[in-house]
């Protein structure tokens, strides 16, 4: 088990594109990074995942290129892609696009989807859990792979992370793919599937520190012990989700100080 970070600590905001004209997605972009996160993701789904199902909402890649001409400093993703909307050449073609676009600041966030309604009104085959997993794993190698064939290639190696917490399947992709590990879960589950990890990285020759951990932080609480605690196990990406019309950021900044104490 991993005993602190590899990576130095840093903050990310998830803005959902839900509920909100652009214009207000736009505002919030820039706010965000005015105020020094160091990470803005958005998400692959096409209708909000709460409130009203069927309000506004807007598409992932095509705003990331967007985020990628409005900011100068900030990283920019998915968090995450689902790997089964799109053709896993094209989405690499995307993502290196993007990648010019931002001058390298894109992480590639990826999982195995999860939405049934996302799949069922645009014309996807839902499948299983497993199936949808399988595919994540025939789309990864493909990806990279797309990657070596790209002309001009990507700016740098392409951080891809990958979202999710199965412990045989899901965790030994992100053991051989990944250099971002993002997941869901108490303290307690955490720290077992690091040390999970860890096991599946050995497996494949590769050192555990070398795969930043990430997870979701509660909006409106503050840091305490618990936090610490994921630090110490490794973790050092931390996010908080926001949600529109207003996306009140008000909740991201007691992150960012503590961030900057820790130095």
């Amino acid at each position: 088990m991993t005993q602190s970070p590899a990576h130095p600590i840093r903050i990310g905001v998830q803005l959902q594109p839900q509920h909100a004209d652009y214009r207000q997605i736009r505002d919030a972009v820039r706010r965000a990074e005015d105020m020094g996160v160091d990470v803005i993701f958005n998400w692959d789904h096409f209708y909000p995942l709460g409130g009203d199902p069927d309000g506004k909402h807007f598409e992932c890649w095509t705003m990331l290129g967007a985020w990628a001409e409005q900011t100068e400093r900030v990283q920019i993703g998915a968090l995450v892609t689902c790997g089964g909307y799109r053709n896993p050449d094209l989405l690499a073609d995307m993502a290196r696009t993007v990648d010019h676009m931002s001058d390298g600041r894109l992480i590639l966030g990826i999982g195995g989807g999860w939405f049934e309604k996302d799949y069922q009104n645009y014309g996807y085959e839902f499948g299983t859990a497993g199936s949808r997993l399988q595919l994540l794993g025939e789309y990864l190698p493909r990806i990279r792979n797309r990657f070596g064939q790209l002309n001009p290639a990507p700016t740098r190696d392409i951080p891809v992370l990958i979202g999710g917490g199965g412990e045989r399947k899901t965790l030994r992709l992100v053991a051989e793919y990944a250099h971002i590990w993002h997941a869901f879960g108490d303290t307690e589950t955490l720290a077992r599937k690091s040390r999970i990890l860890d096991e599946h990285c050995a497996a494949v020759g590769r050192p555990g520190a070398e795969i930043e951990r990430s997870t979701a932080l509660p909006g409106g609480q503050s840091p305490d012990a618990e936090v610490d605690k994921l630090v110490a196990l490794g973790f050092s990406l931390f996010t908080v989700g926001v949600s529109g019309p207003d996306y009140d950021l008000s909740t991201v900044q007691p992150w960012l100080d503590w961030r900057d104490r820790r130095g």
